[in-house]
């Protein structure tokens, strides 16, 4: 019997390489997200601000799936093509999380998918 249970949310597209998250316990693991279209056709258009506010949303579902909400999330990964377009993605990410903003560390990456300009994972903890 496995120690963990592999989640994927109603309403985001699955892929059959990974799951969209991993629950172990108390603990949820997000696997990266971008700020893709539901069709995965491409990234939505607008730059790094709407495409971080996209990939939560995808997150947020994917949390609700796993009996989690955006308010427990304890840390953030960020992978960004442009450290530039910083204060770009913190407006949004701000919009997401208000005041109450979990750990995060970000890194600079040469690629992503879909031509993305960032994405992210994240933890949460969900006490039993």
């Amino acid at each position: 019997m496995s120690s963990w249970t592999r989640i994927n949310a109603p309403g985001v597209r699955e892929l059959p390489v990974f799951g969209h998250a991993a629950v172990a316990g108390d603990t949820i693991y997000v696997s990266g997200m971008l700020g893709v279209t539901d069709d995965l056709s491409g990234v939505v258009p607008g730059g790094i601000g709407p495409e971080t506010t996209q990939a939560f949303r995808l997150v947020e579902r994917i949390l609700a799936a796993s009996g989690a909400t955006l308010a427990d999330v304890v840390k953030v990964g960020v992978y960004m093509l442009d450290l530039g377009e910083w204060e770009e993605m913190n407006a949004a990410y701000l919009e997401v999380f208000g005041e109450r903003t979990p750990a995060r560390f970000a890194v600079g990456v040469s690629s992503l998918l879909f031509g993305a300009r960032a994405e992210f994972d994240c933890v949460a903890y969900r006490p039993g």
